[in-house]
């Protein structure tokens, strides 16, 4: 974790593998984008190998938008887990739900978890934004659904990461 798990928001609610792909997408992607330079270039990859270069490149620009709203203007930082921790925390599993809920065009629900997250006058940007990764993450699951890559030995629910 990027903190100690006394600190609100670090407590271990759940395992990624219970996720839904866009829920386990959201977390690991902002986990790849809070790890920095080097994150943030492999979550630009996967978006541009799974969604094209423009397609990728929107659904980064929402990523790193929506990054950006949570460090400006958040109630307080995120806790996070690292990359590789197979537990989701409190914070990360609002992150995740609020870009599913509006992913499912569940915008006031959506709008509502924002708010716990920043300002509530920013609530509605970072719910657009989150619906605008949502549904990326959405086309990608169901891309490598459609089409998994037999060398991998992921499993075809979790999005793509190096």
């Amino acid at each position: 974790m990027t903190a100690h798990h006394s600190q609100r928001g670090g407590a271990a609610v759940g395992q990624l593998r219970h996720l839904d792909p866009v829920e386990a997408g959201a977390v690991l992607y902002l986990r790849l984008w809070s790890d920095g330079p080097a994150g943030q270039d492999n979550a630009r990859s996967d978006f541009d190998i799974g969604l094209g270069a423009d397609a990728g490149q929107t659904a980064f620009s929402a990523l790193e938008q929506i990054c950006g709203l949570c460090v400006r203007y958040g109630r307080r930082p995120l806790i996070r887990h690292h990359l590789s921790c197979s537990c989701v925390g409190a914070d990360e599993s609002c992150f995740a739900n609020m870009v599913a809920a509006a992913s499912q065009g569940d915008r006031e629900d959506a709008i509502m978890m924002a708010a716990l997250i920043v300002r509530a006058d920013l609530a509605p940007c970072l719910a657009g934004l989150a619906e605008s990764l949502g549904l990326a993450l959405r086309r990608m699951a169901a891309i490598e659904t459609a089409c998994p890559d037999p060398v991998t030995t992921r499993t075809p629910s979790a999005p793509r990461l190096h």
